[in-house]
């Protein structure tokens, strides 16, 4: 490292440069300015690999604490720590995003720090990550964008083997989509949660924009049908109405179905996301083609064990009402009462009863909050049945 920080450098640097006229040719060549700003460049990129890599070591001194600790436990009942706490991460996130003051948007430098920390995470315990495949699916961009590229994600055929990966403890967690802000709620996932004792411990939203894929053998004016996923397909109806409504669409399983069908066939195209485009090497030939560009998808992180307060909260929990009238009101009063903001509510058939129903509420908040607590015991003794989901931090990304 010279005398000088790069910091130093690039504020001269950039003095020099705003004091220079159009015909200041005699003080610096525009190679010399540009010379001069590569060697900055090269001195920031040793400073941030220096800085990464002790980020790296101190990650690695928690994983030695951990296994220490669990290992000096005596009443501990397994020798696998936690190693990922979602609140944490959630913390950390949202401060980088915070105390950034550009050129770099919040989100972008977020994003940064988030395959940092999932390096760093790695070298602690590498993770395995279930979700519902196949790969290059919106499922799988979920977990890309809430885990980083260096956790392990495997594919899952349904949202019932997600569940049953993590529940065996072949994955440590699972990625399941929960509801899109056009198509609705997604009914199985819901459903996993009544057989099953895994908690939520996060949430990720992720925009949902279409591609329109073709690959590098692609014979464009040769198009005879145009794969996806059923709802990708009516989700771009209008785009493909006007722009090929001659050329058969071909419902699919998942995206990243359609994308692997491109490998063998010159005549076809598909719809599908970034991750699907990447996976299977393909070109966007058109990018966001869906009809809404707000929409949307929530999915939820399911594990085994509790998260504590982040500062920014949700809880859901599952109730099972007894059959009366007046029930979902007795429900919700206890919510208002404290102060609680009920975020969502749906209901599924409680089987095997006939005509019974259970309700999923999502509200603001943690349950050692206690607003949350109180209304939570205030429902309690209205109903049949009443299990908390989880407490987890909002999306931050």
């Amino acid at each position: 490292m010279s005398e000088q920080s790069p910091k130093n450098n690039i504020d001269n640097l950039n003095q020099t440069v705003a004091g220079t006229s159009d015909n200041s040719t005699e003080k610096a060549t525009e190679k010399e300015f540009l010379d001069s700003i590569r060697q900055n460049i090269d001195a920031v990129d040793c400073e941030i690999q220096t800085l990464i890599n002790d980020r790296a070591k101190l990650a690695q001194q928690v994983a030695i604490v951990k296994k220490n600790n669990i290992a000096n436990d005596a009443s501990a009942d397994n020798s696998n720590p936690i190693f990922y706490r979602p609140e944490r991460e959630a913390q950390v996130l949202k401060a980088v995003m915070q105390r950034n003051a550009g050129p770099i948007a919040d989100e972008k430098m977020a994003r940064l720090f988030r395959e940092i920390m999932s390096v760093c995470l790695d070298l602690e315990a590498p993770q395995r990550i279930a979700f519902l495949g196949p790969i290059g699916t919106f499922t799988h961009a979920a977990a890309l964008k809430h885990f980083g590229k260096a956790a392990d994600t495997v594919p899952m055929t349904t949202i019932t083997d997600v569940f049953r990966e993590v529940e065996a403890g072949t994955a440590m967690y699972g990625v399941v989509p929960v509801e899109n802000s056009s198509e609705g709620v997604v009914n199985h996932t819901l459903d996993g949660f009544l057989s099953s004792t895994l908690k939520i411990i996060g949430e990720v939203e992720l925009p949902i924009h279409q591609n329109f894929l073709v690959a590098e053998h692609t014979k464009i004016d040769g198009l005879s049908r145009i794969y996806s996923h059923q709802q990708s397909l009516a989700q771009c109806r209008h785009w493909l109405d006007v722009n090929f409504p001659n050329v058969e669409r071909v419902a699919v399983s998942s995206n990243g179905e359609a994308a692997r069908r491109l490998k063998n066939e010159w005549h076809s195209a598909a719809i599908a996301g970034d991750v699907a485009a990447a996976e299977y090497d393909l070109h966007k030939l058109y990018a966001n083609i869906e009809d809404n560009p707000s929409n949307t998808t929530r999915f939820l992180i399911i594990g085994h064990e509790a998260v504590a307060p982040s500062g920014q909260d949700k809880t859901s929990i599952v109730v099972s009402a007894h059959d009366k009238a007046g029930a979902l009101i007795e429900i919700l009063k206890p919510l208002s009462y404290h102060g609680v903001s009920m975020t969502s509510i749906e209901t599924r058939p409680e089987r095997p009863n006939k005509w019974a129903y259970v309700f999923f509420i999502d509200m603001d908040g943690h349950i050692d909050d206690a607003n949350v607590s109180a209304a939570i015991n205030d429902i309690r003794p209205l109903v049949k049945d009443l299990r908390v989901l989880g407490s987890y931090p909002k999306a931050v990304l």
